[in-house]
């Protein structure tokens, strides 16, 4: 058994894992254009490098959460570090779509690493340092999101594309690496069996509903194929509540899901998830549209992603901050505030946008209350939850933030592709249709902060979260629930 590890080291480690999930993830984004001409192949067909890797990540984060909690979080952990590393290998061997396709969707697999990080925090440090932790360690995924753009726009120029995913490999292997010396394993286990026909039900669920989100623009919205993935997806979800209310070991305890802060949390999460990717959608493309358009700046793609890192570095600087919110008033107030922060970024873009460094300041707010909320969500639901359910409610938590990102990114596909203007002989995205997702980006942020009104204050009899005690921990080797 490892000794007890130093708690900053714990926390470096496990936000090094997180950031490397969440880079992976932007990397392939200033290669989109180029790999139709790359691997012979239509621009809708290669669409699918994004697709893979967030289906398979939506697949992957409840069931390795289950799993965690069953047979260790740091042993699921690694498996997840190692099959990004290979996933990026296969990526960077590709000579072909699919096997391009098959390495991204390994990728995806290693979606739930930010989700055990947090369940490890929780396992392994003392509660005066926990909502620090787990700060930084939701706030990786957004850091990893905001600094990867730029870093693979600066690789793909200057370097051949597939130093992308050798990169990405190497990063991986390091994480696992350091994952292996400094982290031990959790001593507390749910045992039991798993559910598997829980996880088919839920895995078809999720494969329908984001099909049909993210390829819903060019399939059509009114298509037979869009409508029936959404009725296939109603009809699985039905079914697989029926059957976790049944089962004596479900994969995701809806009694549980269904409590008031947990609930509430969950519903917060998929609104902040739509806001948060709306910035990176817009300033991105407003950065890069051509001048001449009077509302675009014409900066190439590395400008545009190095102006995305001011985002990133604000969701870091507020960190700390999001956990003394959370120290002193709980951490409802911690997201109440971070929302109504993002939605003052958006409004004020939504309002001045005719100069970069209005974009740079609206990134910035936006990137702190991110940061402030993100740092909230998994205290709020650990809090609520028993100690053998921690990495399920955490994965649970995270797939409903990725069901917000996937809905932003159709909401801005339509609006970008249908609300355009004529400049010359280029058709555009208009500047109403870029107003109209920032309005929205706002409206979504009023949303989570009217729903986290609702959520449980927390009392003065409220215990904090903190590892269990020795009766417990033998209660808890029993494998029973």
């Amino acid at each position: 058994m490892k000794s007890t590890p130093s708690p900053k080291a714990l926390v470096a480690v496990l936000a090094l894992a997180g950031i490397t999930v969440s880079l992976q993830q932007t990397f392939v984004i200033p290669l989109l254009p180029q790999l139709p001409r790359l691997l012979g192949a239509s621009p809708s067909d290669t669409s699918w490098a994004i697709t893979a890797t967030l289906l398979a990540g939506a697949v992957s984060i409840p069931t390795i959460g289950r799993l965690a909690d069953m047979w260790g979080k740091r042993r699921m952990l690694l498996v997840c570090l190692v099959v990004l590393t290979a996933g990026s290998v296969v990526a960077a061997l590709s000579t072909s779509l699919a096997w391009l396709v098959v390495g991204r969707a390994m990728q995806g697999l290693g979606a739930a690493v930010v989700s055990l990080g947090i369940s490890l925090m929780r396992d392994q440090l003392p509660a005066p340092r926990l909502a620090s932790a787990t700060a930084v360690m939701s706030t990786s995924l957004g850091v990893g999101g905001s600094l990867g753009l730029p870093l693979s726009a600066l690789l793909a120029q200057y370097a051949n594309w597939r130093v992308l995913f050798w990169a990405a490999a190497g990063l991986a292997a390091l994480a696992a690496l350091l994952v292996l010396a400094v982290v031990p394993e959790s001593k507390q286990r749910a045992g039991g069996r798993f559910d598997a026909v829980g996880a088919v039900l839920l895995a078809g669920a999720l494969v329908c509903l984001l099909l049909a989100i993210s390829k819903g623009v060019s399939w059509g919205w009114g298509s037979p194929v869009t409508a029936g993935l959404f009725v296939a997806a109603a009809v699985l979800l039905a079914a697989f509540g029926w059957w976790e209310l049944r089962t004596r070991q479900p994969l995701i305890d809806l009694r549980v899901s269904r409590r008031p802060q947990v609930l509430l949390t969950n519903t917060a999460s998929v609104v902040f998830g739509y806001a948060m990717l709306t910035s990176s959608l817009v300033f991105t493309q407003l950065l890069q549209l051509p001048a001449i358009t009077e509302y675009g700046f014409g900066e190439p793609i590395l400008v545009a992603g190095l102006l995305q890192a001011p985002g990133g570095l604000c969701m870091v600087a507020t960190s700390p901050l999001s956990a003394r919110i959370t120290v002193a008033s709980g951490p409802r107030t911690t997201l109440m505030v971070g929302a109504l922060v993002v939605a003052t970024g958006y409004t004020s873009a939504a309002l001045f946008h005719s100069q970069i460094w209005h974009l740079l300041l609206s990134t910035s707010v936006v990137g702190a209350g991110i940061g402030l909320a993100y740092g909230a969500m998994p205290s709020l639901i650990m809090s609520a939850v028993p100690v053998t359910q921690t990495a399920a409610a955490n994965s649970l938590n995270n797939l409903c933030r990725a069901l917000g990102t996937s809905t932003a990114s159709a909401m801005a596909g339509l609006l970008l592709a249908t609300m355009t203007t004529m400049v010359g002989e280029l058709t555009v995205p208009s500047e109403t249709a870029f107003v109209t997702i920032l309005v929205i980006g706002a409206a979504a942020a009023l949303i989570a902060l009217i729903v986290a009104c609702f959520i449980p204050r927390r009392t003065a009899t409220e215990q904090p979260v903190s590892a269990p005690t020795a009766s417990q921990r033998s209660e808890l080797h029993t494998g029973t629930r």
